[in-house]
């Protein structure tokens, strides 16, 4: 799917609401990116999680950065249409790798996943920035959901860790509270999915997802991708990821040799 190929109702939604659907962005791309998947969760990298507590029914995977050891998924970076169309919704020149991020919700799990903004975890900075979640499995009720507009506000979420739902770096002059968004009758925006499609959301874009209470695997794989003007920046406590030792200053560009160009026009 060729950046042409989008709308400029696309674009237009993409900057005003914090988040567009895009149908079949990864449609040639479903096999080998549920292949990444399994490979993922056979071999779980140093950031793998398992974010149920005792008791707690059925099975919440997650883990990231996993790209450079994954063939399936450098495969889908390097031959998707992912850093073109990033390209495009950004208004960006050249396109950046942040990181992967694979998400697998097994049947009857209940628990969601939490209200967040991924800016306050991140070190970087900046408004290209764009975020593909792409489902493996045809999804309605444990679609993507996000919060239009709150890429715009002017206060970011505080972050907290998703199992025991501590703050990250609480400060209350810098964060509002983690909110309840239909309990405050926000406009939330959501899609039914077919494998292949992708939402398309900035890292500020407020997002969670219900639980899969169905009888069906819901296995998700994001790329998150910055542009032009983003800038490592210094957070108040732990990032995540966490990239230790990138020898970064404030300010800087991404180091290219961690984080490579995909796309510089």
């Amino acid at each position: 799917m060729p950046a042409s190929m989008l709308s400029q109702d696309d674009i237009d939604a993409f900057r005003q609401n914090g988040a567009v659907l895009i149908q079949g962005l990864f449609a040639d791309h479903v096999e080998t990116i549920r292949s990444g998947i399994e490979r993922n969760m056979a071999e779980p990298g140093k950031y793998a999680a398992e974010n149920l507590h005792d008791g707690e029914a059925g099975r919440f995977f997650d883990d990231y950065c996993n790209w450079t050891r994954i063939p399936e998924f450098i495969d889908v970076i390097n031959t998707s249409a992912a850093a073109t169309v990033a390209a495009e919704l950004m208004g960006s020149r050249r396109v950046q790798m942040f990181h992967d991020h694979v998400l697998v919700k097994e049947p009857g799990t209940s628990k969601p996943t939490p209200w967040h903004q991924d800016a306050p975890y991140y070190f970087v900075e900046g408004r290209q920035t764009v975020s593909f979640w792409a489902p493996v499995d045809p999804v309605t009720d444990a679609s993507l959901r996000c919060v239009a507009g709150s890429h715009r506000w002017k206060k970011p979420v505080l972050p907290t860790k998703w199992l025991s739902e501590e703050d990250f770096y609480p400060d209350e002059d810098r964060y509002i509270p983690v909110p309840d968004p239909d309990a405050e009758g926000m406009d939330i925006l959501e899609w039914p999915m077919q494998p292949g499609d992708a939402v398309a959301f900035s890292f500020d874009t407020l997002h969670g997802a219900r639980g899969n209470e169905s009888t069906s695997r819901r296995r998700a794989f994001s790329l998150r991708l910055v542009g032009d003007d983003a800038r490592y920046v210094a957070r108040p406590g732990p990032t995540s990821p966490p990239f230790p030792g990138h020898g970064m200053k404030p300010g800087d560009r991404l180091r290219e040799d961690w984080f490579p160009i995909l796309l510089d026009t």
